[in-house]
Parts: structure tokens; sequence; C-alpha cells
């Protein structure tokens, strides 16, 4: 390769981070559903929580099968699979009437597909491509979650305004149907395929081998020998908190309960699109600190500032002017900073061939906290018409989080020593 030339990594690596983008587009829709759902069918917020709720927990279990299929199938022809099955979920949203086929087309369909190309995308992609740069590389494609509600909420949140919400999910079917083209054009599921080794690879490196193992074992087993690791049960447990008040908590319920206090939907969805810029931010310098410190303290830093920031936010809704803004920028520099630092420290843990699947099996545990955190708030919203105590027991557990995740790395943390390779630093 000649010196200068673009490696194709940061091609994939770019097609990757659309791909990303519009499924976190698709992801964030549901929380400017809510309320319409909700006066047309007169539906309540705790049902259509439940849609969405499904639509989380699948989000996450899929993910550790999916990352096995792209070792098996390879990365491409795995996401094209993905992209219509949403494609094909979002638009038959349109058609519902009864709050199962609500369960069933956005619950189910798009929380399969989405599962699919999320967190473990990412993962593989730097795993495959990458040999340096990986915190960056990771940090970025995971900003690209923050980036997808800056694009889309505002924007969708005022079509809901002006057009109804049947025609947004016209919208984002035909958004996600554009991008399956970049994808078949540009994504190649190894350096290998193009007679090229992984960016900043030795030029005498091996291979990666491909798998011949059938997907749903590699992704059991790859569970298996994760769980005889006491450091993989704290990233998992501490990742079930981040989804629980993040994905599942405020990415769900920030904009109905702005609705709650009188604050108009798109300026509501426009809060959650400021902390999509600053968490574009956040995560892309988190990716860059995970190269360069201690991860376990980023993550207590991380995980405690998020927890102060959820017990200001009851306070952030009674002030006139800037306490929403505020709590916006706070909680989006620290949104999901957190990935880049757990998808080392799952690394460091399991190993290189394991680590995709691995932090698969982190990231269902983030979902199935995202899942619980979502009916959770909307019964309580249901039950007490107020989301204080959600923002609350948030608040706490996320402080707990932060002085868990100083046990990893202390301690027997495993039962049989990993090696992770040394030719592949991160």
């Amino acid at each position: 390769m000649k010196a200068g030339r673009l490696h194709y990594a940061w091609v994939v690596a770019a097609t990757i981070f659309v791909v990303l983008l519009c499924a976190a587009g698709v992801r964030a829709t549901p929380s400017v559903f809510i309320v319409p759902l909700e006066r047309e069918f007169g539906w309540s917020r705790a049902l259509v929580s439940s849609a969405v709720s499904v639509n989380l927990v699948l989000y996450g279990l899929v993910g550790p099968f999916a990352a096995a299929l792209m070792q098996k199938f390879g990365i491409r022809r795995t996401t094209l699979v993905s992209l219509c099955i949403i494609a094909v979920g979002v638009a038959l949203t349109n058609f519902i009437h009864a709050p199962w086929q609500l369960v069933l087309f956005w619950g189910v369909l798009v929380g399969l597909g989405t599962g699919t190309t999320a967190m473990v995308l990412g993962a593989t992609v730097v795993q495959r491509w990458f040999v340096t740069r990986r915190g960056l590389v990771m940090g970025l494609l995971t900003a690209s979650t923050a980036t997808g509600q800056l694009v889309f909420l505002p924007l969708l949140a005022m079509q809901v305004e002006h057009h109804g919400w049947r025609a947004v999910s016209f919208t984002v079917a035909g958004v996600v149907a554009v991008i399956i083209p970049l994808v078949a054009l540009f994504v190649r599921d190894r350096p290998e395929d193009l007679g090229l080794k992984p960016f900043g690879a030795a030029p005498d490196a091996e291979p990666a081998k491909v798998s011949t193992v059938n997907p749903l074992a590699n992704a059991l087993g790859a569970l298996g020998r994760a769980s005889r690791h006491r450091d993989f049960w704290l990233l998992a447990g501490s990742f079930f908190i981040c989804g629980a008040t993040t994905n599942g908590l405020v990415g769900t319920h920030l904009i109905p309960a702005c609705m709650d206090h009188g604050i108009p939907e798109v300026r509501a969805a426009g809060l959650l699109a400021l902390m999509g810029i600053f968490d574009l931010v956040g995560t892309t310098a988190s990716g860059w600190m995970s190269d360069r410190f201690d991860n376990r303290w980023l993550l207590f830093w991380y995980y405690g500032l998020r927890g102060i920031a959820l017990l200001y936010l009851p306070s952030a809704f009674e002030m006139s002017l800037f306490g929403l803004p505020l709590f916006a920028v706070f909680y989006g520099l620290d949104w999901i900073a957190t990935v880049p630092p757990t998808v080392r420290l799952t690394t460091q843990t399991v190993g290189a061939e394991d680590g995709p699947i691995a932090f698969g099996w982190v990231v269902a545990a983030h979902q199935i906290g995202a899942g619980l955190g979502a009916l959770g708030a909307g019964v309580i919203r249901t039950s007490l018409e107020t989301y204080t105590p959600a923002w609350v027991v948030a608040g706490v557990i996320c402080l707990g989080a932060a002085l868990v995740v100083l046990r990893i790395g202390r301690g027997p943390a495993r039962t049989e020593p990993v090696v992770v390779s040394t030719a592949s630093p991160h």
C-alpha cells in the first residue's frame, strides 16, 4: 500500500458510522411517538412503554448472536439483512391499530434489526480492521448513536407536529432503505478480502481466523467462557445500570416528561439533540482517553457524574431558563462515554478472540436494563403521575455503579489464565 494513501479501514469505519447513526435515529424514534399514540388510541404510557421495552431487550439480546453471525457469514451480509428487517418493521408500524401490532412491528422486528446494527457491530469492525487507534475509532462509532439523535429527533418531532406520527414511520423507513446500497458498495468483511493488513498491523502479522463454528454455539460458548470471570459480571452489571439510565429512562421518557411540564415536543426533542452534540464530543474524547488512562477510573467518573446529573433533573424542570439545557449539556457529555472503556476492559478480561461476542453479552445486559428502565418509568408515571421517583432511583444506582467498577481488575478476577495477544495492542 502506497504511503499517504487512505487505508480502506477508514472507508469501512465511515460507512458503519452512517449505519449506526441511522440505527440510533430509529432507536430514538419511540420517544416522539409515546404521547401521539397515547392521544390517538387512548393507550396508557405504561402500555406504550411495554413495546419500547420489548424493543430494547431484543436490541440487546440479539447482540452476541449478531457478533457470532458476523464471524460466520461476514459483516456485510449480516448488516444488509438487519437493515432490511428494520425498514420493513418501521414501515409496517404505520398500519398499527392494536397494541399487539405495536409490540410485533416496533418491539420485535425493529428490535431485532437495530440490535444487529448496534455497538457489537462497531466492536467487530474495530477488532477486525484496526490494530492501533482502536479506542479512538470505537469512540467515534459509539458517538454516532448520539449523532443519530442530533440529526433525527428534532426533525421527527417537527414532522409529528405538522403531519402526524404515521408520516414519521415512512420517513424513517425510507432513510434506512437509502443506506442499504452504501453497505453493499463499501463494506468488506476483512482487510484480507482486499489484500490488506488491518490498520496499524505489522507487515508479518498473521491473518485473522475465519470462524467455522455454528453461530449459536459460538455465542453460547463465548458466554460460557466469559462467565468464569468475575470482571465480566461486574462489567455486565454496570452496563445494565448504564442502559437503564440512558436508553431506557432518559432516551425514552425525557420528551414525555418535558411535555408533562408544558414544554412543547419539538423543544423537548431539541434537548435530546443537544445531548447528542455533547455526547459526540464526550464519547469521542472517552475513546481517546481509554487508550491512555485507567479505564476503571474513567468509568467511576462517568457513572458518578451521571448519578449527580439525574438527581439534579427534578430541580431542573422547575428552573425557568437554564435548568434543562444545563442538564442536557452535562448529561450529554456522559451519555455513552462508558462504551469505549467497557469494550477495552471486556477484551482484556476474556481475550481478543472472544472479545466482540463477550461484549455483545455485556450489551445484552445493557439493553435488559434499558427495557426495565423504560417499562419501570412508564409504570411509575402511570401510577404516580410523576417521573420524579424514577429520576431519583436512577441517580442512586448510578452512584452505586461508580463504586462497583473500581473492583474490576482486583482480586480473583479469573478462574483460569487468559492470554491477550501483545501483537495487537489497543
